[in-house]
């Protein structure tokens, strides 16, 4: 299944891939490709290879074979020109916990090339988006689960980046965290996305391809209106 345009190359796409740890297939032989603006959600039971796949795209790890390319680049030989066009939400919020709000996202907007003036505004910006503009400059280890993954959303989204690379996006988030989010991470935000759910129901509702996984292997791809969600409980059994 591809949704691949005529016009354009897919911003996402994958071919044979394969990732091993040691003797063991993570991902094996997944094929797809992903319009740019479009949303890939992937299900699968823990072990699956949802959260490989989501690091093989943000170049943290290298496909043993196959290829995967993102904008065009291919992630194997281009990381370089990949990374700075992403933001990667994964398990691990990636910030420090000795540090304030500010100073988490100060850090990773120099990182990323931003200047003084324009991070300021736009690390304002995001915090009164998540709600947290009170608490920017307490330091994150006195934080909250919900309030660290509201912070990570930050983080991901600095940099305004071209695709979101999202691990279960909303885990900690209580229903009002989740609608404050929305904007920065969800489909309103116009980004090509891939994201990872154990919501049958939602992820199809946010998705326009469905991919399942199963052992690492391709079980399911079709586009998310076609799918059910008997079809990705499947997946579970």
């Amino acid at each position: 299944m591809s949704t691949e345009s005529e016009a354009s190359p897919p911003a996402i796409a994958t071919s044979g891939l394969v990732r091993r740890y040691g003797e063991r297939a993570a991902l094996d032989d997944v094929t797809l490709a992903l319009d740019a603006g479009r949303t890939l959600v992937v299900f699968g039971p823990n072990g699956a290879g949802k959260s490989t796949l989501l690091r093989v795209l943000a170049t943290l790890l290298r496909p043993t074979a196959g290829t995967a390319s993102v904008l065009g680049r291919d992630v194997r030989r281009e990381g370089w020109a990949v990374r700075g066009r992403i933001g990667f939400l994964g398990h691990a919020p990636l910030l420090y916990g000795d540090l304030s709000a500010r100073e988490n996202l100060a850090y990773h907007a120099r990182l990323h090339g931003l200047s003084e003036a324009a991070s300021t505004e736009r690390i304002a910006e995001l915090l009164a988006a998540v709600g947290l503009e009170r608490r920017g400059d307490d330091r994150v280890h006195a934080y909250s689960r919900g309030m660290v993954q509201r912070l990570a959303v930050c983080r991901a989204v600095l940099h305004d980046p071209e695709v979101l690379l999202l691990d279960e996006p909303r885990a900690n988030l209580d229903p009002a965290a989740a609608e404050q989010v929305e904007p920065l991470i969800g489909r309103s935000s116009g980004r090509t996305r891939v994201v990872t759910s154990h919501d049958p129901a939602g992820g199809l509702a946010e998705g326009d391809v469905a991919l399942g996984l199963r052992a690492g292997r391709q079980a399911l791809l079709a586009p998310a209106a076609d799918v059910t969600a008997e079809q990705i409980g499947e997946l579970y059994r």
